[in-house]
């Protein structure tokens, strides 16, 4: 799959087959956050990997619509420096979340990402140091449905390329 179609067809995934990924795969993944470009190089993140059951159905729980790491065969935890750092770190862990996000559909892995309203809790639950943050996780598994590679997402639609795009000037 190339990018452009990665990117057309990439859906929000929610519902997972109970089935483990494979170690080659998960470090795919991995690796490709891991090479997202980041503001000056700093890449300002670390993964936590989690595919134990009774840890992510936790973590689901701390988040408002995070219900879908339950069933996930893998997450992801996304750290970061303080965001009131520097604007750009959170940016730079998008990019890493995209960057993951976009070689696990190319392996026909589906992904869905879950804000973490609940970081102190999260921390408890995780280990990660006390300077460090969390404010999202990725679920990561084969989609329930076979169909979700065959067409573009289309609850909602997507905003029209003339309403979004201004040229020059608003």
């Amino acid at each position: 799959m190339n990018v452009s179609d990665a990117i057309k067809y990439k859906r929000a995934v929610r519902q997972f087959q109970d089935k483990p990924l494979p170690r080659d795969v998960i470090l795919a993944i991995l690796d490709a956050g891991r090479r997202s470009q980041s503001s000056k190089n700093t890449q300002p993140w670390d993964f936590i990997v989690i595919q134990d059951k009774v840890t992510l159905k936790a973590l689901s729980n701390l988040g408002t619509y995070a219900g879908h790491l339950a069933g996930a065969a893998l997450g992801v935890a996304v750290i970061t420096p303080s965001p009131e750092q520097r604007f750009s770190i959170m940016f730079d862990a998008g990019q890493a979340a995209a960057y993951m996000q976009l070689a696990a559909w190319e392996l026909g892995i589906g992904s869905c990402l879950a804000t973490i309203y609940e970081p102190e809790k999260a921390r408890q639950l995780l280990g990660f140091p006390e300077d460090l943050f969390i404010r999202i996780a990725i679920s990561f598994g084969y989609p329930l449905q076979d169909d979700q590679f065959d067409s573009p997402p289309v609850k909602g639609g997507r905003r029209s390329f003339e309403e979004v795009v201004h040229w020059e000037r608003w």
